[in-house]
């Protein structure tokens, strides 16, 4: 069993990479059951299955994945304090009249995507977050400075701009009918290396992480390592189907287990990113767990599924609305809870200002509420 997990944003800073060490591997003989036939004995022929070629796929999609070089500022150490009046290190630095230590620049890097070809350019949030100069190089080795438009840290989906014209784009495609083993590839710099092609399967589909609810992840086995950050996950059909984000590790490298954002999540936070600047995202006011079938059983429940409210915030939407502490929500809109996640994710798509129906089932019997959501604080 993992005795911890250890999620990492698969971004790169400049100074990480001093070495890279080659560790040797096993080659193993390939069986003769492995070995592809292309005639048997007999008059029937025996069909074999061939291994993916992404070259197609790269040759279309890598023009449209760049490069991102990001500059932001950071003290020169974790441990040194700010330098107002309130610190106790400020009288040190008066009377001895040393210098304040002051903000030295850091440099990261990660990957993006050219959505449009006016030099929209989606990314993860924690490539761009803070930066004070954003560079973003192609394929052909040109160089632009970008704008960041928008950050949503909620879904890690950031948007950026470069000015240019006829840029090389990505197609878009439907992460909804992907199928777990199904071949994915990745595109992006790991450790700054430009353009790096990497393949697997998915894993899972609609992963839940730790303190993520508001992104189903894609779980795969493509190897994501930092740099890899909003670098595209692309089908067979070479259409974007997610942004990859995290990896799993204890090493901070990767260990066979990636996390992508679905792509429909990312157009839709990039849409708000592109008009406003933020996400309008609405909010509910409860704290809710899972229901499992103990607890099932003593509501009455026939499955263990649902949302069960902990906690209701005063003169919030749900308070208005009549939710109740021990309230199980079985629905929103029509669109059924399974289990608290699916709860964040149904108020989050749903804008401050709109109302939402909820279904919910209260000793032993359903009733529907009413209730107007407000904003999410930014």
């Amino acid at each position: 069993m993992l005795r911890k997990s250890h999620f990492v944003f698969a971004t790169a800073a400049a100074a990480v990479v001093s070495a890279l060490a080659l560790q040797p591997s096993k080659l193993t003989p390939i069986s003769q059951s492995q070995a592809v036939t292309t005639q048997a004995p007999s008059a029937q022929p025996v069909v074999g299955r061939q291994l993916p070629d992404f070259s197609t796929l790269v040759e279309q999609a890598g023009p449209a994945v760049v490069n991102i070089s990001v500059v932001r500022n950071a003290r020169t150490a974790e441990a040194t304090p700010g330098m107002d009046d309130s610190d106790p290190m400020f009288e040190f630095f008066r009377r001895f009249q040393i210098p304040a230590p002051q903000p030295v620049p850091q440099q990261g890097v990660g990957s993006g995507f050219i959505i449009a070809a006016d030099g929209h350019i989606l990314t993860n949030a924690h490539v761009v977050a803070d930066a004070s100069e954003v560079t973003v190089k192609l394929t052909d080795k040109r160089e632009f400075k970008a704008k960041v438009l928008g950050v949503d840290r909620r879904t890690d989906v950031a948007l950026i701009k470069i000015d240019g014209k006829n840029m090389p784009t990505v197609k878009i495609g439907d992460s909804s009918q992907v199928k777990v083993g199904a071949w994915v590839a990745a595109i992006g710099s790991p450790f700054g290396f430009d353009n790096s092609v990497t393949a697997g399967i998915i894993s899972a589909k609609a992963r839940v992480l730790p303190d993520e609810n508001f992104v189903p992840f894609l779980q795969t086995d493509v190897a994501v390592n930092p740099g890899n950050s909003g670098g595209p996950l692309l089908n067979t059909n070479g259409e974007v189907i997610g942004i990859n984000s995290q990896i799993y590790s204890r090493t901070g490298g990767y260990m066979g287990v990636s996390f992508a954002i679905p792509i429909e999540v990312a157009m839709k936070i990039k849409d708000d990113l592109q008009k406003f600047g933020k996400v309008n995202r609405g909010k509910l006011g409860v704290s809710v767990q899972p229901i499992n079938p103990e607890l099932a059983t003593s509501f009455g429940l026939q499955n263990a599924q649902g949302a069960l409210v902990n906690a209701v915030e005063p003169g919030s939407p749900a308070s208005k609305a009549g939710v109740a502490q021990g309230d199980v929500i079985l629905s929103v809109n029509n669109r059924a809870i399974e289990q608290p996640a699916d709860l964040v994710r149904a108020i989050g798509d749903t804008k401050a200002g709109q109302s939402v129906t909820l279904k919910v089932w209260r000793k032993g019997a359903t009733r529907k509420l009413s209730a107007t959501l407000t904003a999410v604080a930014a």
